[in-house]
């Protein structure tokens, strides 16, 4: 094993505390790395000015892996209101830092896997034929393009001249907003090209090729969002027709998909998506899955691979004495991290005890009893974050 240099990203709220939980396990399971922190979050924001500092873009792009915790985002007013006194009125303006991280690296491929664990309370269940109770086993990787759509970025508000006379020769922006005073406007741009399309289809079907899974799912609104939607699904085609055809290409609008979510997720493999969609319906699945608390995810570039939880920083949760947050998704996002590193045996032999922590069922967090996230949980007999951690060692 090739010893690995890590940039730890903890970020913010409970975002440390995961991340610590994960190195653990990492560190249990036999991984050798060395960890180097990188300053990142809503902290550094406020006292720099710069939730994202240079430094920190260093230390990756001399590492090439990074684990991330979480990060606290606010709007932009509040986001200004919280800077230190001797940055405010000086032109900062708060964007947030993983976004960040995806457009400086390029890191435009982001995979989201939602998979069942047997026995996991929250698992997601409906009634079957002559009122039975049916638990789907659900087994759907997301694939979201990181870098383009509408979190571009490319937006403005009360538009410049220049930007106000390029919408006006569009005949629909004419006809729907033509009479709108400018300073009343707002607007956001929804760009897809073809070579990032290109790649995050082929990303899909790579994957679904090499896993086993029989379908590859576009989940856009080519009905209405002609052009961007409509060129995702087109490409869709013509790489399926060309490269894939073994593999078949399903076709849902995202709105549909959202209801057909709980009617047959069994029956989705690779679903595809740009940005915001694909920000929506790995959410969705995840809800069939238990919830962010088992949400794991990759961000992939050619150079560069960031690995971190889809759940959010947690404030709430982040001065409790003893931590309560499930640590799963950490976990699970640090097996990807070894799955892309080429050391499979131990990112499986991960998963494995967590497969047997969560079907044994003696050890719970508070989210796997239903419970709601409050410090007096411990004493109802929900596990804390370290018991979970100390689990998972256990069974490794």
């Amino acid at each position: 094993m090739t010893k690995r240099t890590i940039v730890a990203l903890p970020g913010d709220g409970i975002g440390r505390v995961v991340l610590d939980s994960a190195i653990q396990v990492l560190d249990s399971a036999g991984f050798k790395a060395d960890y180097v922190e990188g300053d990142i979050g809503w902290e550094f924001w406020k006292k720099e000015g710069n939730p994202l500092p240079e430094r920190t873009l260093k230390l990756l792009e001399e590492h090439k892996l990074g684990l991330f915790g979480a990060i606290t985002s606010k709007p932009k007013d509040a986001a200004a209101s919280e800077l230190d006194p001797s940055l405010k009125d000086k032109g900062f303006v708060y964007s947030s830092p993983i976004v960040g991280l995806r457009q400086h690296f390029d890191l435009d491929i982001c995979i989201r896997p939602c998979k069942s664990y047997p026995g996991n309370p929250l698992n997601f269940i409906r009634r079957g034929v002559g009122d039975t109770v049916v638990e789907p086993e659900v087994d759907v990787v997301i694939f979201r393009q990181n870098t383009e759509g509408l979190y571009g970025g490319v937006e403005w508000s009360n538009p410049g001249n220049e930007v106000y006379d390029a919408f006006m020769t569009h005949p629909k922006f004419l006809k729907n907003f033509g009479n709108v005073p400018v300073e009343e406007l707002s607007i956001s741009t929804r760009i897809f090209t073809r070579k990032y399309t290109g790649r995050i289809l082929r990303a899909a079907f790579n994957y679904a090729k090499k896993f086993g899974y029989k379908s590859v799912t576009v989940c856009e609104k080519p009905n209405v969002i002609r052009e961007t939607s409509g060129m995702m699904y087109k490409m869709a085609i013509e790489i399926q027709r060309s490269e894939f055809p073994e593999i078949q290409l399903w076709n849902t609008n995202i709105d549909a998909q959202m209801m057909w979510l709980t009617k047959n997720p069994e029956e989705y493999g690779v679903i595809v998506a740009g940005n915001m969609f694909g920000d929506i319906v790995s959410d969705g699945f995840a809800g069939l899955i238990g919830g962010l608390g088992f949400a794991c995810s990759a961000n992939l570039g050619e150079q560069v691979a960031v690995f971190e939880p889809t759940h959010g920083s947690a404030p709430k949760y982040a001065d409790f004495e003893e931590s309560i947050v499930n640590p799963i998704a950490m976990i699970a996002s640090a097996c990807m991290m070894l799955d892309h590193i080429g050391e499979m045996e131990l990112s499986d032999k991960i998963r494995a005890s967590i497969s047997k922590v969560v079907k044994a069922g003696e050890v719970r967090t508070y989210d796997m009893m239903k419970m709601l996230g409050r410090q007096d949980v411990l004493n109802k007999g929900a596990a804390s974050t370290v018991q979970m951690t100390e689990a998972i060692i256990k069974n490794l």
